[in-house]
């Protein structure tokens, strides 16, 4: 069956990095376009960013633009998000999810597949 499992997640202080990673299992994963999403504290699921099931084109929501960095690697069916400059609103339980939402992503029922989520508090 799909699993999806995300890491790394933690505290941070703002201006600060963290970088969180996703074991994938149980499909194809270099078939498949992967997205990363989250959901803050009190508020609803936001998109952040996707990438290209073969890496050649990665997609990033306006309020992570210049700060996060996703990337895989199809030889170890791995997804990760680099994030450097962490504000305390990034704040949120981060989610890994396979493919990219058919729809704003606003929803994880929008995607399909996703993991249990990894909580990542930025806070001085």
């Amino acid at each position: 069956q799909v699993q999806l499992v995300e890491s790394g997640g933690g505290l941070a202080q703002p201006g600060g990095s963290l970088r969180l990673s996703c074991a994938t299992s149980g499909f194809t994963f270099s078939n498949y376009h992967m997205s990363w999403a989250r959901q803050a504290p009190g508020k609803g699921l936001e998109w952040v960013s996707g990438i290209h099931s073969d890496g050649s084109d990665t997609y990033y929501a306006d309020s992570v633009k210049g700060r996060f960095t996703i990337s895989r690697d199809n030889t170890k069916n791995m997804l990760y998000l680099q994030m450097t400059n962490l504000k305390p609103e990034d704040t949120a339980l981060y989610y890994c999810a396979k493919d990219y939402p058919e729809g704003d992503g606003s929803s994880l029922l929008q995607y399909g597949y996703w993991g249990r989520g990894t909580q990542v508090t930025v806070s001085s």
